[in-house]
């Protein structure tokens, strides 16, 4: 009887503490569930992806994130590489409810008789809920929190689903994260692509991503990803042959990078600038592809035609480097950096025809003396085996000795119509000095700026013919020690009067000044504005005729993209579109472009750029400007063998700067040479000596099967045939007489007068061809 009593009592209080451990796990599970995040959040996963940035041919030019990502659809996935998830992380996985309750049994008894918290009893779907929902930490509470959650995923999702969160997710090492990553980062190829030994050691990372890496600890990663291949047999996931020919393979793992398809850092980075403008932090992580204006082929001439520039340029002022080091000296021969296109090599013999020379990769070049005498006169007595030198491959393939030039110099070209940058360097080497020369140098444009003088000159009833006196001028200047400015041409000689054709393709500097001094300073600094330039970078004095401001080689080519089209002001950009990781476009650009056929109502509308001279200005300007290639400071261009070239070279006091803006209908270009300290680049280093070359092997390449476009004259222009000496009208037929373009109500209408006997070469200018002073 007392038996039973006790008995009864045992049962009552298992009972009563039963209903008090229900009642609290009740009220536990009410409390930690309002706690909950909402797992509805998983529908709209938006993953950490890097953001990637592609020429407009569709090549990769960099990437920016610090977590490499490719998002994968479930049914992309091999069902090898899911077998082999499943064998190492969840066998039951299919057939559990979100939770293996043998699994976590498992871990408690384990818990019990070690006293130590291991990790054991997490299923893939547990795991999607400490990766998105939870964290890392490890706690009893975060664990209750995490079975709850997998039960109600459990219950909203499919397990497909959850197994795609789960693969696209994980940490698999070496800032890999998910499986397509991490295939990309160990074997540099795609999912189906990997061998059953290559699934097997990426389903083994997940469990200790430092510890299994086959980079890291080639040892480790091997014993696990064999432990998976084990579990894929024991589960009947392969066949016993099929194990072995895994199990006794090497690892085949090796570090691989995503290799830009095309180099263009100067202009990625700014495109990472303006994206970093607009999203912040999300930039990195957004997933987004931006697709740009860069041609991938005229990208790579521009870099090119930069560096030979420079070297031609180096080379003409002899060698500066001595032997970067030598090999006994140096702790690591590969740790020394290329830099551009010079590459580190140690010499290894010398004789009287060639030096031999071995580069970082071990590769034995040789090095005629033909392509070492530009120093000969200087290295012969130091170059030795065991030197260390800069060598690099010219376009015949030979190696030549070389160095990193000490000048830089920046390229743009840009598409006039629309304003699409084609093709961007901003210096020699971005990893070397990542200055971006093209868009933020402010350099004086020199007798570049020149066309704008004569373009306030024309509309304001000069023509081509008008006669200056190139003479010699004094100028009351404040900001001079003696308060006078005595303006000289380049070769300080002066002409006398001279037609304005004749001063801008000869690029007289008097003229200039004059010019401005006439026409006014308020109305030439109001043509500037409306090339694009702003106040801050136009002087307000008479230098101002000589491009004593400052631009950058973006806003120069930009000003001649204007004599380029027609006379519109277009806004150059880079970015063409933006997409999101699905493929969505998020922007594409919508550019005003120039439209010499709309009329005065269409231009109104915001699809076109805005007119900023007239098509008969523009016209003489164009006829001025190829003047400057056909017979003035820009002849070697004419090697191009093209009539619709036009341009304007620049050179600024005791040569600190050299540029070449120039243009055909199709293309605009600016090249730029000069030090960053503004020191002088040399005697005679001019705009067309040291600038021009640059801009000619850039064109060689971009006007290739490009038509020549015919220069047709606008409504109320005509031809007069002059007297090239007073710019009046000739009998048509006279031996000394030219033709002149004007505006219709500027002709002139007057004769020449007629003298007998003259010399047969009148009409011949006395002079050579010489490049401005600015």
């Amino acid at each position: 009887m007392l038996c039973g009593k006790i008995l009864i009592g045992l049962i009552a209080f298992f009972i009563a503490i039963s209903a008090c451990l229900a009642l609290a796990g009740y009220l536990l599970h009410q409390k930690l569930s309002m706690e909950l995040p909402d797992i509805k959040t998983l529908h709209n996963v938006q993953y950490q992806i890097p953001f990637s940035i592609y020429s407009k041919d569709n090549l990769l030019i960099a990437q920016f994130g610090e977590k490499k990502r490719t998002p994968i659809k479930i049914d992309e996935v091999p069902k090898q590489l899911i077998d082999a998830f499943l064998a190492a992380e969840d066998e039951r996985f299919f057939k559990h409810p979100g939770v293996d309750y043998k699994g976590l049994l498992r871990a408690a008894i384990q818990l019990a008789l070690t006293g130590k918290k291991r990790q054991g009893g997490s299923t893939i779907t547990m795991q999607v809920t400490r990766n998105f929902l939870l964290g890392r930490e490890k706690t009893y509470i975060r664990k209750i929190k995490e079975i709850i959650l997998a039960l109600k995923i459990e219950n909203e999702y499919s397990k497909k689903q959850i197994l795609e969160l789960y693969l696209n997710q994980i940490y698999m090492g070496h800032r890999a994260y998910g499986i397509a990553a991490a295939a990309q980062t160990y074997y540099g190829r795609a999912l189906n692509q990997l061998t059953l030994a290559e699934h097997a050691m990426i389903a083994g990372l997940p469990k200790a991503p430092s510890a299994y890496n086959p980079i890291t600890n080639e040892t480790r990663a091997l014993q696990r990803r064999n432990y998976v291949l084990r579990r894929m047999l024991e589960l009947n996931y392969i066949t016993q042959q099929e194990f072995e020919s895994a199990a006794n393979q090497p690892s085949t793992a090796k570090l691989q990078y995503v290799l830009p398809e095309l180099s263009a850092p100067y202009l990625a980075e700014m495109v990472r600038q303006k994206l970093f403008d607009k999203y912040g932090e999300e930039a990195y992580t957004s997933g987004f592809k931006v697709y740009t204006t860069i041609d991938s082929s005229l990208q790579t001439t521009a870099d090119q035609a930069l560096r030979n520039t420079l070297h031609a340029y180096d080379e003409r002022h002899g060698y500066h480097s001595a032997p970067l080091a030598n090999i006994n000296t140096v702790n690591n021969f590969r740790d020394i950096p290329i830099i551009g296109d010079t590459l580190p090599a140690c010499i290894v013999s010398v004789d009287k025809s060639t030096v031999t020379a071995r580069l970082q990769n071990n590769a034995t070049i040789e090095i005629p003396w033909e392509n070492i005498k530009w120093a000969q006169n200087t290295v012969k007595s130091f170059l030795k085996p065991g030197d260390i030198i800069r060598v690099r491959q010219l376009k015949n393939d030979t190696w030549a000795l070389t160095q990193v030039p000490g000048a830089e110099g920046a390229f743009v070209s840009i598409n006039p119509i629309n304003g699409a940058i084609l093709a961007l360097s901003g210096g020699f080497d971005f990893s070397h000095n990542k200055y971006n020369r093209a868009t933020q140098a402010k350099r004086q444009p020199g007798s570049g700026f020149k066309p704008i003088i004569y373009t306030a000159a024309l509309e304001e009833g000069y023509t081509t013919a008008s006669f200056i006196n190139d003479a010699p001028i004094v100028v009351e200047d404040q900001s001079q020690e003696n308060e006078e400015w005595r303006p000289e041409n380049y070769n300080r000689k002066f002409f006398g009067p001279t037609s304005i054709r004749s001063a801008l393709t000869h690029s007289r500097n008097i003229i200039s000044i004059r010019l401005l001094r006439t026409i006014g300073i308020e109305k030439a600094v109001s043509a500037a504005l409306r090339f694009g330039f702003t106040h801050e970078q136009l002087p307000k004095s008479l230098s101002l005729a000589l491009g004593s401001g400052y631009a950058s080689p973006l806003q120069m080519a930009r000003a001649y993209a204007t004599f380029a089209n027609g006379g519109f002001l277009i806004k150059p950009y880079f970015i063409e579109r933006i997409e999101s990781n699905e493929g969505k476009v998020i922007y594409q650009a919508k550019p005003r472009i120039a439209c010499p056929s709309c009329d005065s109502s269409q231009e109104l509308n915001k699809t076109y750029a805005p007119r900023i001279i007239s098509p008969r200005i523009n016209f003489l300007m164009n006829s001025l400007l190829r003047d400057v290639v056909q017979h003035g400071t820009a002849t070697r261009a004419k090697v191009l063998e093209r009539q619709d070239l036009a341009g304007k070279t620049g050179t600024t006091n005791e040569q600190r700067d050299a540029w070449f803006n120039g243009y055909t209908p199709s293309i605009a270009a600016t090249a730029w040479v000069g030090f960053d300290n503004y020191a002088s680049l040399g005697n005679l280093e001019t705009g067309g000596a040291t600038a021009l070359p640059m801009w000619i092997e850039f064109m060689q390449t971009a006007l290739k099967n490009t038509p020549e476009t015919p220069f047709d004259a606008p409504e109320g222009i005509v031809k007069a045939f002059i007297d090239p000496q007073t710019g009046l009208l000739m009998p048509e037929g006279s031996r000394n007489g030219i033709w002149e373009f004007f505006q219709a109500e500027h002709a002139p209408n007057q004769s020449a007068p007629v003298f007998e006997n003259l010399p047969s070469d009148y009409s011949q200018p006395h002079e050579k061809p010489i490049e401005a002073l600015f």
